[in-house]
């Protein structure tokens, strides 16, 4: 590990945040004698941000923990387009409505994380549509256009990837780097922000941000990003066979949010203690050191304490209870869906009903899989009926989802 002065970059490297800096000597020593505000962006392609998103809001957080000020970038204006970077084909096209919606769903998450308000070091949270919808296309080309070399930004991964494979990379979408830059500039200016930071597939737009500043104003500054995150297994993170892990509650319940934490590869459980908790690094030291069915327990104190986090205290400590009582005593706790029923339904509608198939095909494959159980017994005729009487029925899908079929 690097010596840092400053608490900010001291607790990012020693939490594992950090995979690249630009100017490190520099960033320190400004974070060792003021508060910086730093910044991610965040284009709301959906209404729930998922457990890839994890990261970039935690760095935010660790800045706000060293006495830092977070801004959280939402991209209204951006997310017109969509980050081209990595991605196989152009994102598909929102509504100024879907967006707006999008946007005001998001931000309830980052006010788990984050405490926001006007003092020094509250967050603070603004829409990059606010400067980008008001630009004038020429004389943006004239001023800012000018800045930027088409023969530097085709040598950027992001960008080169997508030429190498000859998949189409549209003018649209090769402006977001450019609107990305702007963004830094304006924040630099409105907000007093010295520091962009994202995932390591950020890290061309944040220089062409830094450069931009510097050639624009004279301002001086700095740029991080973090390591991709990928499971033990070399999977990318929060993506699962049921699909995204969302941090709203209303996009996944928190018990499905804390047993996504709960089945984390034995080898990674060190890892995510460090990025996506609280706990002290001498009590993860500990934890870590664990074997054979003791790293269990720091795998459900890495579920609690992240669901703690994203979903309430309360939320985790329920859903800590309905699976001790799911998985070690065999009866049902109360964190568990439910889906009223009156009288019969088809095992294939209960599964849908419950959210863990998202077609009738699906819910089949998964009952001809083997991996469809109603209370605790493997359901292998696919026109198979469940008749819900005074008691619940308890439905799974596989080893990880529960649900319940609730008398009407």
């Amino acid at each position: 590990m690097t010596e840092y002065t400053s608490d900010l970059l001291r607790l990012l490297d020693q939490r594992g945040y950090i995979h690249q800096v630009t100017d490190a000597a520099a960033l320190d020593a400004l974070a060792s004698k003021q508060i910086v505000p730093g910044y991610i962006g965040f284009d709301p392609t959906a209404p729930s941000l998922h457990v890839g998103s994890l990261v970039q809001i935690m760095l935010l957080r660790r800045m706000q923990q060293s006495g830092h000020k977070p801004i959280v970038l939402m991209g209204g204006g951006t997310g017109k387009i969509g980050d081209p970077s990595f991605k196989d084909e152009a994102r598909k096209l929102m509504t100024d409505e879907v967006i707006a919606s999008n946007v005001a769903s998001i931000k309830t998450v980052f006010e788990k994380f984050l405490t926001f308000g006007d003092g020094p070091t509250d967050a603070v949270m603004v829409d990059n549509a606010d400067w980008l919808d008001k630009l004038e296309y020429i004389p943006f080309l004239r001023d800012i256009g000018k800045h930027f070399s088409i023969n530097r930004m085709l040598s950027f991964d992001s960008v080169k990837l997508r030429l190498d494979r000859e998949q189409s990379l549209s003018f649209l979408e090769f402006n977001y780097m450019i609107l990305q830059g702007y963004d830094f500039l304006e924040l630099s200016r409105r907000a007093g922000c010295r520091l962009q930071m994202g995932g390591s597939d950020q890290w061309g737009n944040i220089v062409n941000g830094i450069e931009l500043s510097r050639r624009v104003d004279g301002t001086e500054v700095y740029g991080v990003t973090t390591p991709l995150i990928t499971t033990a297994d070399g999977g990318k993170m929060g993506k699962t066979m049921s699909g995204a892990v969302w941090l709203n509650e209303d996009q996944l319940p928190a018990f499905d949010y804390w047993q996504f934490w709960r089945n984390t590869d034995d080898r990674d459980v060190g890892r995510f203690l460090r990025l996506f908790t609280d706990l002290p690094l001498d009590e993860i030291a500990r934890l870590e050191t664990l074997e054979g069915a003791e790293i269990n327990e720091a795998k459900k104190i890495l579920a609690t304490e992240a669901t703690a986090m994203c979903r309430g205290r309360e939320a985790a400590e329920a859903a800590a209870e309905t699976a001790r009582k799911t998985f070690e005593e065999g009866s049902s706790g109360e964190s568990l869906p439910t889906l009223a029923v009156s009288g019969e339904i088809s095992v294939v509608d209960a599964l849908i009903g419950l959210g863990f198939a998202a077609s009738k095909g699906e819910a089949r494959r998964l009952i001809k899989g083997g991996g469809a159980r109603v209370d605790g017994e493997k359901v292998s005729d696919e026109a198979a009926m469940v008749t819900v009487g005074a008691a619940q029925v308890r439905v799974s899908a596989g080893k990880k989802h529960h649900g319940l079929l609730d008398p009407a």
